[in-house]
């Protein structure tokens, strides 16, 4: 008898039930959905930013967001892993990422992975086509999104610091509420130039799979999956716009804007930085685990796409993705879990 599997997860650091616990579907769900994708052909929603700094969709396959054209079999998707090739830009552990692409030695792409409803709350009462989807940003998030930058910019470093040492350069205490918020502007224009010069540079870094219900209820809308890719660049732009436009001393938003600008020139100077001080050190009082969150209201305004009305694919692509039972692994007191167990159930028959 086989074992309950997920399509195109072959080579894993996870199998039999850790496909299916806590926070562990809601990564190798995305990236089963993803191998689907890939082999039938049917490309994702790529969120990039232009030279013009505003976010863009256009679409790109799933070849390109994992950095191979290897066959699904021929990959080890390694989840809750450390992107190696970065750790030789901190000091500190780098810790891991949701999901890295690799094969043996080679690394091909680290991922962080957002799987999202639509609408959310802050949107359902919205007319449908206004719909969104909350994302909750990570530490981890923001800090592998600058290692990633200054990976692909390794040869740029001297331009980088070039960009941010007018600013950075006199900056006495990082961890200083007044002295970050006083040059707000300076660090946020700052990074808008060094995202417009390098803008070539970018890369698919955050996998955002979503799934549409009707509304409110748990009911799968007969459009009911899709992949949106964000850029390591088009991430940066919802908490550097909302740093500009936020009052408060140092928001969540700053908080984030401050930690790149400081890791990215720090890298620039020396090639190396302290990544876990960083993130220890500039709290500005706000709990450590979350960066911040993105409302359906804000995400929506970025994830310009027909597809984010409509999702390409049908909710019967469950029976083709979740194999050999596993439907019976899940665990209904999650909300995406309670959609497959109870509203999608006859699919599987």
């Amino acid at each position: 008898m086989k074992k309950p599997g997920l399509y195109g997860i072959h080579q894993s650091n996870r199998s039999g039930d850790d496909l299916w616990g806590k926070n562990q579907f809601n990564s190798t769900f995305p990236a089963s959905l993803a191998c689907y994708m890939r082999n039938k052909g049917i490309p994702a929603v790529y969120l990039y930013l232009d030279r013009n700094l505003k976010v863009k969709s256009k679409e790109i396959s799933i070849d390109e967001v994992f950095n191979t054209s290897l066959r699904n079999e021929d990959i080890y998707f390694a989840f809750e892993s450390k992107f190696e090739p970065y750790q030789k830009f901190s000091y500190d552990d780098i810790k891991h990422i949701d999901l890295v692409i690799k094969s043996g030695q080679k690394w091909f792409r680290p991922l962080e992975v957002k799987l999202t409803v639509i609408p959310d709350s802050t949107t359902c009462e919205d007319e449908e086509n206004k719909w969104g989807s909350e994302i909750v940003i990570r530490p981890a998030t923001t800090s592998y999104c600058a290692l990633g930058m200054a990976y692909s910019n390794e040869s740029n470093f001297g331009l980088i610091r070039k960009i941010l040492e007018p600013v950075c350069h006199g900056i006495q205490h990082w961890d200083s509420r007044i002295e970050i918020s006083s040059l707000r502007s300076k660090l946020i224009g700052s990074l808008d130039t060094f995202l417009s010069e390098s803008n070539k540079k970018q890369k698919p870094f955050l996998l955002q799979p979503v799934w549409k219900t009707k509304g409110k209820s748990p009911i799968l809308d007969k459009n009911a999956f899709d992949i949106f890719v964000w850029s390591d660049y088009a991430i940066c732009r919802p908490f550097l716009d909302r740093s500009a436009a936020d009052d408060d001393t140092v928001s969540r938003y700053l908080r984030s804007t401050a930690r790149m600008a400081r890791i990215l020139y720090e890298l620039a100077c020396t090639g190396k930085t302290h990544i876990g001080k960083i993130y220890t050190e500039m709290t500005f009082g706000h709990q450590s685990d979350k960066e911040f969150a993105l409302s359906g209201k804000i995400t929506r305004e970025y994830m310009d796409s027909r597809r984010r009305v409509r999702p390409i694919l049908p909710p019967d692509v469950l029976k083709a993705i979740i194999l050999n039972g596993g439907e019976k692994r899940l665990s209904p007191e999650r909300r995406f879990d309670q959609t497959i167990y109870y509203t999608a159930e006859h699919l599987f028959g």
